[in-house]
């Protein structure tokens, strides 16, 4: 079913799983476990970091921001989703649309950035161990959280803003259960290169910087690592870090893989761009939960208190 006029404020219709509409509700189970597992897990973290004392750390606040940003990301998306596998809820008005994907792109480039503070948490754990309390202070990290959550804001208004003066007078079917920018540009009749290329320069002014210095921050932690005498000592660094690889790797490999695909696929299969946006939107908030519960034993330890409800503090 497609919606042809010519508008500015059109109703958008958005797809579940091209092809397989018949088996939307069985698809919605899978989905609810991730968005139940990805939220309970999520705020699971974010309630034991800020309530045992022992996790008042630099490291478990940044950690805690990106709870924060996981929880919102699924939040921005869990109405259209499952509207769309249980009730086939397709609809979605212009000003709804540019909502939902001002606040998924918002918190897609505030986690990019709290990536980035996270490595910058550990290279000076590593390499300046003695001064790391005085230098990542209570101030300082709330500034860090004010300047993710300003820089987010900031690229993106631009952003909307730009969409709103476009008219739309071809197929208002978008390709995903969400608005996703690059989807909803696509559709206008009106001249687009604007849109576009600042589109691909917040992308590459947020997660393209972000991850370059994250990859810089890494070299500079091995260098630092490698100066450390004592083997066991540097396997003790270097773990301290797996945590946060995985966590870079499970955001930006999808994130990256699904701006190329709808930059460059236009003729890649439709269940191809569905299937990485869904990839890209629940992975990393079930994922992130999982790796540092289970890779970071004062997380394991303070989880355990609170379900056991006894235990010494360590």
């Amino acid at each position: 079913m497609s919606i042809f006029y010519n508008s500015t404020s059109p109703t958008f219709l958005l797809t579940g799983v091209p092809g397989l509409e018949w088996a939307h509700p069985w698809i919605s189970i899978p989905f609810c476990c991730l968005y139940l597992t990805a939220l309970s897990g999520n705020s699971l973290i974010l309630f034991v970091v800020l309530t045992e004392p022992t996790l008042q750390e630099p490291m478990y606040y940044f950690l805690s921001m990106l709870s924060t940003t996981d929880i919102g990301l699924c939040i921005s998306t869990i109405v259209t989703v499952l509207g769309i596998f249980w009730l086939d809820t397709r609809e979605i008005s212009f000003s709804a649309c540019l909502s939902q994907m001002f606040f998924i792109h918002l918190f897609t480039f505030m986690e990019s950035s709290v990536l980035l503070a996270m490595a910058f948490d550990r290279f000076i754990a590593i390499s300046n161990p003695l001064r790391y309390a005085a230098i990542l202070t209570h101030a300082r990290i709330a500034q860090i959280g004010l300047a993710v959550i300003t820089r987010a804001t900031v690229i993106l208004t631009p952003l909307v803003l730009l969409l709103k003066r476009l008219s739309f007078c071809r197929s208002h079917v978008l390709h995903h259960s969400y608005c996703f920018h690059p989807d909803v540009m696509k559709l206008s009749c009106s001249d687009t290169k604007i849109n576009s290329a600042f589109g691909l320069t917040a992308i590459i002014s947020t997660a393209g910087v972000d991850s370059i210095f994250i990859l810089l921050s890494y070299v500079l932690i091995i260098r630092s690592v490698l100066s450390i005498a004592s083997p066991g000592e540097r396997k003790k660094a270097f773990g301290t870090c797996i945590s946060h690889i995985t966590a870079v790797a499970i955001f930006y490999i999808p994130l990256i893989s699904l701006s190329f695909v709808h930059r460059f696929g236009k003729h890649a299969p439709p269940y191809v761009p569905t299937l990485i946006a869904n990839v890209y939107l629940l992975i990393p908030p079930v994922m992130n939960p999982i790796i540092y519960s289970v890779k970071t034993k004062q997380i394991q330890r303070a989880i355990l208190r609170l379900v056991y409800c006894k235990g010494p503090r360590v």
